[in-house]
């Protein structure tokens, strides 16, 4: 959540500044601002709204200087106002702040440094770290920044600037990401590598605990003891155009026709068809550990929580192995009950919510091993885990997930077809599924197809305000994604259940106002599901099919049908769930909606 940018060099710093924020958009935010050293002291910018707006409002009164600090903001402490917006300063205003993540004890903090005679012009945490730095002691900007912040409890990525150190830029991190980018004598400091991608491919990833202290002259990474840290550089792999439209309207739309290479980039060197298994040398489970795996905890939250209850159908047809899914945000507040040989896997598209990070370490202090599944390199999950699979999707700049979660699903089927032939699948068995997944992206290609169909039947639909989506099996999953989807970029009201589950209560609820989206393959469920769209059909709903091509047993029954490639129940949940991605997305244009930074909500949630 929210954006950090940084620069120190010997170029304009507001022009790099506002790119950056502008590549940080997608993470969801409501005000922005600068900071920028301009020779005599900090010349500061912000306001609630756009990043369009703060660039107009600097091109009115221009800024200059050749090192600065930006920042986007989501409001938790405060409404979303330009006194709540960042950067922060002391109250001299010779000190500047922007920080990521939440203070927890900011309520005593604030109290306290009042009484010492404190002005604050906020109603934000993030003002309190400003003025602890302001009165730490301390001959140097960063021995200031860590004595302040031993005062600090909660998480935090934040940069900061002093007038009395000229293009010094000091950044430390606990628990919300942040990281460097290496240039040729220049450095730039950005929660996201997005923010950075064009200008260098060398970043550096901070740990929690780190301090860094970035000038034109170099950069170092210390601890709070100033000790310097080796931190390694890593190469981002990323295209430029892999965070550009490149043509299409909104990015939502470009991740979902993207998932056909997305797909096939996650699967890429890991099917090995001779043997009939997968090749995940990344999970770091060696064969006599995975042997021993008794129970397998998924951890997840939001899209990849229902990728999760995906994964729960296919783990357990394919490897005989129990599967509990939870809520990450849920889990670390129960009793907890340690069993033996559990392995924990840690979905997450990011690699930095911040529900699932905590629940991930309550899960290790119970003695489970640790895999992850992100799609972002060097991301904290990823870290912190033993081992794990990257998704390869490359990056997803609409906040609503598409192509993360369709890798996700690919991703646990190869851990379901890995964990499977050690467990009974036998070579037949496993070579049939290594030839299926290989097809998986033509026939996505093929799903994708559709798309002016979905948009027709979107036309239907987009002033409803109530939806409900049914689905059983592995298929009640992609109901509730489909679900998701559609209130989170429309903001129309829906729900998702176990198609069975609608006699026990939402059946009260079906009129002729109330559309029912059935996902409805011809699998070894169908009938049942039939039987419940003659329900709905009997009370007067009306329905839209997502079902299997070449099924005429619908017609005259559902109001709108769209036919999906026939495929093995296993993999149905990512054939199916891209028409509802395209559909929640033309209902949402149609709206007027702001598909790609739907209200109120953040592309990586780093606050719990």
């Amino acid at each position: 959540m929210c954006g950090i940018v940084g620069y120190t060099g010997s170029r304009p710093a507001v022009p790099l500044l506002v790119e950056g924020l502008r590549r940080l958009e997608y993470r969801g935010y409501d005000s922005a601002g600068v900071a920028i050293q301009n020779g005599n002291g900090l010349d500061v910018r912000k306001l609630a709204g756009r990043v369009t707006g703060l660039d107009q409002l600097l091109e009115e009164t221009p800024v200059l200087g050749t090192a600065g600090i930006a920042h986007t903001r989501w409001a938790t402490h405060g409404a979303p106002t330009s006194a709540n917006a960042h950067p922060h300063t002391d109250c001299s205003r010779t000190i500047a702040v922007v920080h990521n993540g939440i203070i927890e004890n900011a309520d005593a903090l604030r109290r306290q440094l009042e009484a010492r005679g404190h002005r604050f012009l906020s109603d934000t945490d993030t003002e309190t770290i400003v003025h602890l730095i302001e009165e730490a002691p301390g001959v140097i900007l960063e021995r200031r920044v860590i004595a302040a912040l031993a005062y600090v409890e909660g998480a935090y990525g934040l940069a900061v600037m002093s007038v009395d150190e000229p293009g010094k830029i000091v950044v430390a991190r606990r628990g919300s990401p942040v990281l460097l980018g290496i240039g040729d004598g220049e450095y730039f400091v950005a929660s996201d590598a997005a923010a950075v991608l064009e200008h260098t491919r060398q970043v550096v990833y901070l740990d929690d605990g780190d301090v860094a202290v970035l000038a034109p002259a170099g950069f170092q990474v210390i601890d709070s003891e100033t000790r310097e840290m080796d931190r390694p550089i890593s190469d981002i792999n990323w295209d430029i155009g892999a965070i550009e439209l490149g043509g299409y309207p909104h990015f939502m739309l470009k991740e979902i026709c993207e998932q056909a290479d997305s797909i096939a980039s996650t699967l890429r060197g890991r099917l090995i068809f001779q043997e009939g298994t997968a090749r995940l040398d990344g999970l770091n489970l060696p064969i006599h550990e995975a042997d021993k795996i008794r129970r397998i905890l998924i951890l997840a939250c939001g899209t990849s929580w229902h990728a999760g209850l995906v994964g729960r159908h296919i783990i357990e047809e394919l490897a005989a192995i129990p599967v509990e899914v939870e809520y990450a945000s849920e889990f670390r507040y129960r009793t907890q009950i340690a069993v033996p040989g559990t392995l924990t896997v840690a979905i997450s598209q990011s690699g930095e919510t911040a529900d699932t990070l905590e629940a991930m370490r309550v899960a290790r202090a119970m003695g489970s091993k640790l895999a992850g599944i992100v799609n972002v390199v060097g991301s904290s999950i990823a870290r912190e885990c033993d081992g794990g699979i990257y998704l390869h999707a490359g990056p997803e700049i609409g906040v609503a997930s598409t192509k993360a979660f369709t890798s996700q699903i690919a991703a646990l089927l190869l851990l379901g077809l890995f964990l499977g032939r050690r467990r009974g699948l036998s070579l037949a068995q496993g070579q049939e599924l290594v030839h299926q997944l290989a097809r998986l992206p033509e026939l996505v290609n093929e799903v994708l197809e559709l798309e002016p169909v979905v948009e027709e039947v979107a036309r239907h639909y987009a002033g409803e305000r109530n939806f409900l989506y049914l689905g059983r099996g592995v298929n009640f999953p992609v109901a509730l994604e489909g679900a998701l989807k559609l209130k989170e970029i429309s903001y129309i009201h829906a729900e998702g259940y176990p198609a069975a589950e609608m006699k026990h209560g939402p059946i009260a609820l079906i009129d002729e106002n109330m559309p029912v989206v059935f996902i409805a393959p011809r699998d070894h469920v169908y009938q049942k599901v039939l039987s419940n769209m003659q329900e709905v059909k009997a009370r007067g709903g009306r329905m839209i099919a997502i079902t299997t091509e070449g099924n005429g047993e619908l017609t005259g029954l559902v109001d709108h049908e769209l036919r999906v490639p026939k495929v093995p129940p296993l993999l149905s949940a990512v054939i199916t769930s891209i028409p509802l991605q395209l559909l929640a997305y033309h209902i949402a244009v149609m709206r007027g909606c702001d598909v790609d930074k739907p209200r109120n909500l953040a592309k990586s949630v780093t606050v719990e």
